[in-house]
């Protein structure tokens, strides 16, 4: 058989090892629009601030395709879908047949129709972060545009760089889709004791070369104008094709669209009305596709998100149903803005269904177990805010002491008892582990809980040799 994978980024990368993790007999060919190996998307703030370079975010060796019989097509654009001969067509003229095609065309950046936005640089591709490192050389201060995650990303990065750095944001407060008003305010803070300056509610009408110029006229001075707008799905392959789409292209509990021989993973698909624009629900999805491209059952019921915050020296957590208030569910809360801390719990029906941490804790581990899990709450939600508390309910204050089922990865979907039982395989430190479960290699939030668990387990060895 015959696959097709248009899209070497994180999703189709981590579709193409998927299906060979299964099977040896499919042809595969994927193509890349990108000349890099695949990357991790997730890490490119890491290379703006200079803690990691482009080869230590690459997600698969280069000679991972050959020892894996996988033909990939680098640097060369799909330009269309052949239906009817089930072909694809690429920028020069290629035709390549599949018998199986998955579309995994991610996002492109959002840039606003505003005079003079070709001179500003849209953080999306390793590609981008070269241009704009090379442009933080010779610049003496930056502006960001969008207060989002990625934005938020890209103006911690080249604050560290030691470059100041102006963060522009339309919206009252930062991260307005993942945190109420209160945690937005807290993390602007803490953002500008980092050398982050913030503004917030404000509309810029255009990008000059020496800065931008605000809707009301004033001018924010910076040679280096940085966009992280927001991403919009790459649907137009699949909907010049006839393919259904919707803000994304839409599949089924199959990653299936309305024409069974192609799939859809990743940021560029629409399931049950709702486009992820986070790693993990992308490889959840190459993973129940693969599955059944191969052969196998498998059902993809959608995604419960947990926002993390990579920015250095910010620590922040936030899942589910962050925006209720008191009037629709139980809210428990506590904020200490002097020390750059907001904690947050939603419940409902005695579960957790949404939270918020910022600032440094050994809560999140315990809140994203129960929120994944959904399971009833102890009745002294104190305890859950700051585990270890004098009498407190009981509370997993690291990962060593969650129960095995507790996810530690959640990129990776990996437990605490994959860990262990890769663990008992002989796999004794992190790199092994990482190897074995792929934990670590998504957002990377999860290294110190995994280091915690390893070195916990060596230690219990040795008590007991």
């Amino acid at each position: 058989m015959r696959l097709v994978v248009v899209g070497n980024g994180m999703a189709g990368a981590r579709l193409v090892s998927e299906v060979r993790a299964r099977s040896a007999d499919l042809r595969v060919t994927v193509f890349g629009a990108e000349a890099w190996q695949p990357y991790n998307r997730v890490l490119l703030s890491e290379v703006l601030a200079g803690s990691h370079g482009p080869e230590q975010v690459r997600l698969l060796d280069p000679s991972w395709y050959g020892e894996h019989d996988v033909r990939a097509v680098l640097g060369t654009r799909v330009t269309a879908i052949d239906r009817e001969t089930r072909a694809v067509v690429t920028e020069d003229g290629r035709r390549e047949p599949y018998d199986v095609l998955v579309l995994a065309t991610g996002s492109e950046p959002l840039v606003p129709p505003i005079p003079g936005v070709e001179r500003a640089i849209a953080f999306r591709t390793l590609d981008d972060c070269r241009r704009i490192l090379a442009e933080a050389g010779s610049a003496a201060r930056a502006v960001v545009v969008g207060g989002g995650l990625l934005g938020i990303e890209a103006a911690r990065g080249l604050a560290g760089r030691g470059l100041p750095v102006t963060l522009l944001h339309l919206a009252g407060h930062l991260m307005e889709r993942q945190l109420d008003a209160e945690a937005g305010l807290v993390l602007g803070e803490t953002l500008a004791g980092l050398g982050v300056e913030i503004r917030t509610g404000v509309h810029v009408a255009e990008v000059l070369e020496d800065g931008v110029r605000l809707a009301g006229g004033e001018h924010v001075p910076g040679e280096l104008v940085v966009l992280a707008c927001g991403v919009r799905p790459l649907t137009g392959l699949a909907e010049a094709a006839g393919l259904e789409v919707r803000r994304g292209i839409v599949v089924d509990d199959e990653l299936r669209t309305d024409d069974p021989s192609v799939f859809a993973v990743g940021e560029c698909a629409e399931h049950d009305g709702h486009v992820y624009g986070l790693v993990a629900p992308a490889w959840e999805q190459a993973a129940a596709a693969a599955e059944v491209i191969t052969g196998g059952k498998a059902l993809y019921r959608g995604s419960r998100l947990v926002t993390r915050l990579k920015a250095r020296s910010v620590e922040l957590a936030a899942m589910g149903e962050t925006q209720l208030t008191e009037e629709h569910a139980e809210v428990v809360r506590f904020s200490h803005r002097a020390r750059g801390t907001y904690r947050k719990l939603v419940i409902r029906e005695g579960r957790l269904v949404g939270a918020i941490v910022l600032g440094e804790s050994d809560a999140v581990g315990t809140l994203t177990h129960l929120f994944d899990r959904g399971g009833p709450l102890p009745g002294d939600r104190a305890g859950l805010l700051f585990p270890g508390l004098a009498g407190s309910a009981p509370s997993a204050p690291s990962p060593t002491r969650m129960p095995d089922s507790a996810k530690v990865c959640h990129c990776n979907n990996v437990t605490k008892g994959q860990i262990r039982s890769c663990w008992e395989a002989g796999a004794r430190d992190v790199a092994a582990v990482a190897a074995a479960t792929r934990a670590t290699t998504g957002c990377g939030t999860c290294r110190e809980a995994v280091e915690g668990i390893v070195g916990w387990l060596c230690e219990q060895e040795g008590a007991t040799a």
